[in-house]
């Protein structure tokens, strides 16, 4: 009944399960029409003939093809760019950049040499030969500086064995700065991959308080930073109260080493976003910045309200969030008209300046509340974005319009429309702008389309 009813719905091609193998049965009950099969055969065949397969079966998967186009220089080149601008800066007490003649640096982790983690989960055929760990990022860049790059893992990967951790003491208290490579191995993320906690896997926390502590000891403002490898948003309050310095590198493929240190020694000016909220703790799941209003407002104060008698409510890192090596101010934010036609645009324009003193990309962010709406909204939600490269003193003007379509909801009666109403924007570096204005809606309630555009 199953094949009989996804064959019919139009679904040619089933994978991974065996439900299609009792389409003959089907057929000769009657559940379905041989006519019906030839059609979602002839399908498939026209498919196959448009891509030219019964000419040659493996177009454009040959070798040649493949030597041409895989890893070539101008390939790598751009994963590393992309790579890098994948990084975010979680957090920087004046630590990173650093210097490339510091003398000595202890790169310490179960995953700074793990050439097979940098490819991640569902990497297919991606070599772990082919790629770059961190390890050898940061040997690569400090080469010809007469730095030296020190190794230990310190800890295993995900078991409670702390033999190797004095060894990681040492090297921590005998260089001139550390850095911690930390996370989950691309076996702990992805299909049929999920753990019952966010923590860091095995003895890794440990590893972390006596590295740190190691460190400090020796000399108190030793650059130390963290670099984070996973698939997942990590819950790491200690390392966000603790590290001097965190970048969350994901799983940035066959180029994560040299683009881990471009950005580590500042040769890249990380501009990366989390495109997640990142929690204090499991128990906080499910923490987004998109939540409905609750009749009880997250407060850290009040008893009854939504919040967490031992945790604060708000998430360790928020969406949008990431940091820079320059710094960026806004002016106020502008709506070119206080009120519009539920069938008008809504354009807004914001001042962006860069503040800092080296150049940098900021990704301005606009969120928006329907402060009346006739079913409960997100608190806010992101409406538009936009990438932008300022040189130092640069200020740009940065231009959104709005259409219906990005004010409308689902009424009661699941009709898709604009309400009249008011609306509060808020742009800035992340989820938690402050800057605001707000506009009116004015004009009977406009039916829209089931279904929004897909692509802007």
């Amino acid at each position: 009944e199953a094949a009989a009813r996804a064959l019919a719905a139009g679904v040619d091609v089933e994978m991974a399960s065996s439900t299609y193998s009792s389409l003959p049965e089907a057929v000769k009950a009657g559940a379905i029409p041989v006519a019906t099969i030839d059609s979602a055969v002839r399908r498939v065949l026209m498919t196959k003939d448009a891509l030219g397969l019964f000419d040659d079966p493996y177009r454009g998967v040959d070798s040649a093809t493949e030597r041409a186009a895989m890893l070539t220089l101008a390939n790598r080149a751009a994963a590393r760019r992309l790579a890098g601008e994948a990084i975010v800066l979680l957090k920087n007490d004046g630590v990173l950049p650093l210097r490339k003649n510091l003398g000595s640096i202890a790169v310490i982790g179960p995953l700074a040499d793990d050439s097979a983690s940098v490819l991640g989960s569902w990497s297919a055929a991606g070599r772990s030969e082919d790629a770059v760990t961190v390890l050898a990022g940061i040997r690569a860049a400090v080469a010809g500086t007469g730095t030296r790059v020190t190794h230990t893992r310190g800890v295993p990967m995900d078991s409670i064995d702390l033999r190797g951790v004095p060894a990681a003491e040492r090297l921590a208290r005998s260089a001139g700065a550390v850095l911690l490579v930390l996370g989950e191995s691309r076996n702990m993320s992805g299909e049929a991959s999920s753990r019952a906690t966010l923590d860091l896997p095995g003895a890794q926390l440990e590893l972390a308080r006596r590295v740190i502590r190691a460190a400090r000891r020796t000399r108190p403002g030793k650059p130390v930073a963290v670099v984070l490898m996973n698939g997942r948003p990590l819950a790491v309050p200690w390392l966000a109260d603790s590290a001097p310095a965190i970048l969350e590198s994901w799983f940035l493929g066959v180029e994560h080493g040299h683009a881990v240190a471009d950005v580590v020694f500042g040769d890249a000016n990380p501009s990366g976003r989390l495109p997640v909220s990142v929690p204090r703790a499991v128990g906080q799941i499910p923490v987004n910045y998109a939540r409905r209003p609750t009749g009880r407002p997250p407060d850290s104060t009040g008893h009854y309200t939504s919040g967490y008698i031992d945790l604060d409510w708000k998430p360790l890192w928020p969406f949008g969030h990431g940091l820079s090596y320059t710094t960026f101010g806004y002016g106020a934010l502008r709506v070119l008209a206080d009120t519009v036609r539920t069938s008008d645009s809504v354009a807004v324009e914001i001042d962006v300046t860069n503040t800092g003193p080296r150049r940098g990309d900021e990704t301005v962010q606009l969120y928006l509340r329907d402060d009346v709406a006739s079913v409960a909204q997100p608190v806010r939600r992101l409406v538009r974005f936009d990438r932008i490269g300022l040189d130092s003193g640069e200020t740009r003007t940065v231009r959104f319009v709005l259409r219906p379509d990005d004010l409308a909801l689902y009424d009661l009666t699941l009709r898709r429309v604009v309400e009249p109403g008011a609306f509060t924007l808020y742009a800035g570096g992340s989820s938690t702008a402050s800057d605001s204005t707000r506009f009116t809606v004015l004009g009977d309630t406009l039916v829209l389309a089931a279904s929004p555009p897909r692509f802007r």
